[in-house]
């Protein structure tokens, strides 16, 4: 039994490896050491651990209010989003991760308040005479009062409109993961592709992250969404495809040639997006939408209703705006490799949950002309946790 695990580790290593370098591994088997110290051999090591990661089922679970942050005993992988974070671990024969809304709400401060929101473990932050409640008990008390919460990030990037984003968001990492007894642990963390239809950048946004990450004792890498995607659900193709994430504040998009980004972009429209276009369209708030999208949202079958009819117009807009960016990007492009069979697209993100979606974007896919021939359209295993794994998988083949 254990040759034939042996075996089977050395076939991944080889099928995720370019010819090159299996070459220096057969060259160099364990005295050669890469710039940073590491010998060759760990580094194959690391890299067969992140594919059978890769292939690994999720277990989730929303984070309990009250509950303490966890301390890392591993490499981390941390998935940033508009909407939620999401933190996953490898643990025996199973990725966990555990779900963190990105949301807030203020109340004025007073010492009674404090003192009632201390002895019903309430997670906030307080700042300027206010205290900013955190995660889902921010949603708890926007649902009490009848209004929204607030969100640390617009549109995949950190809010400008926000004056303590900043603050809040990392209180906000701080219920998820605490400082690790390893130092400089890794951590992988998604970072948007540069936006194809805006003025904003990611640099800020990555810098400002990185620094805190680091700041906190680990050795913080960012991983492209849509790269994560991939390496969280195309370890058979050899990372090969295009990953396509569409979440709530934009969506993103990105073509891998044996694990190598070669193209990747986003587009600033999500699912907050189709909320509030609907919303405005039909004179409903955005929240009542987003209830609607969630829970009986059917593609395949005709509108029943004027709200149904504008999802279904606004979801037909952001697919079809997504592959014809797509098409044009990739033709005006000197980088796409020669494939010499189809490759798979996958795609993930709380936007492709609703009943029909694939087969909309199977459909629309028939309407452009990419340069590469596809073979099939998948739904990742489990969308909404498809990034926080890719992360998680990077996370494990860049542990020292």
């Amino acid at each position: 039994m254990a040759q034939l695990k042996k075996k089977k580790k050395n076939n991944a290593m080889n099928r995720f490896s370019t010819p090159a370098t299996q070459s220096a591994t057969q060259a160099s088997p364990e005295k050669e050491d890469n710039e940073g110290g590491q010998s060759m051999t760990q580094e194959m090591e690391n890299i067969e651990t992140a594919i059978e990661a890769s292939q690994k089922v999720v277990v989730s679970r929303e984070k309990e209010i009250g509950e303490e942050a966890e301390k890392p005993t591993g490499p981390v992988g941390l998935d940033i989003g508009t909407s939620h974070i999401v933190m996953s671990q490898n643990k025996g024969k199973t990725i966990h991760t555990v779900k963190q809304l990105n949301a807030f709400f203020t109340v004025p401060y007073s010492k009674f308040t404090k003192k009632i929101l201390i002895e019903n473990d309430i997670t906030f932050l307080e700042k300027h005479n206010q205290f900013y409640i955190l995660g889902y008990s921010a949603e708890n008390f926007a649902n009490m009062f009848n209004t929204n919460t607030r969100r640390t990030m617009e549109k995949g990037l950190l809010s400008s409109k926000e004056d303590e984003g900043i603050n809040v968001l990392q209180a906000i990492i701080d219920t998820l993961i605490t400082r690790p007894d390893k130092t400089n642990e890794v951590l992988c963390f998604s970072l948007p592709g540069e936006p194809i239809d805006g003025l904003n950048s990611v640099i800020y946004h990555e810098s400002i992250l990185k620094m805190y990450l680091n700041s906190l004792g680990y050795r913080a890498i960012s991983i492209n969404e849509g790269l994560a995607t991939i390496m969280a659900e195309l370890s058979n193709d050899n990372f090969t495809g295009i990953g396509i994430s569409m979440g709530g504040g934009m969506c993103n998009i990105c073509l891998s040639y044996l694990s190598v980004p070669v193209v990747s972009f986003s587009l600033q429209k999500g699912g907050d997006y189709i909320d509030s276009m609907v919303g405005a369209s039909v004179g409903e708030p955005a929240t009542k939408i987003k209830t609607i999208k969630e829970g009986s949202l059917n593609l395949t079958r005709p509108p029943k209703d004027r709200v149904e009819t504008a999802l279904d117009i606004y979801y037909v807009d952001l697919v079809s705006n997504l592959l014809n960016t797509l098409e044009k990007i990739m033709k005006t492009s000197d980088k796409i490799p020669k494939i010499a069979k189809p490759i798979p697209i996958v795609l993930s993100g709380g936007t492709v949950l609703p009943t029909g979606f694939k087969e909309l974007f199977e459909k629309t896919l028939k309407k452009v002309d990419l340069p590469l021939e596809i073979s099939d359209i998948r739904l990742a295993e489990d969308p909404l946790n498809t990034t926080a794994k890719g992360a998680m998988v990077m996370a494990l083949s860049e542990e020292i």
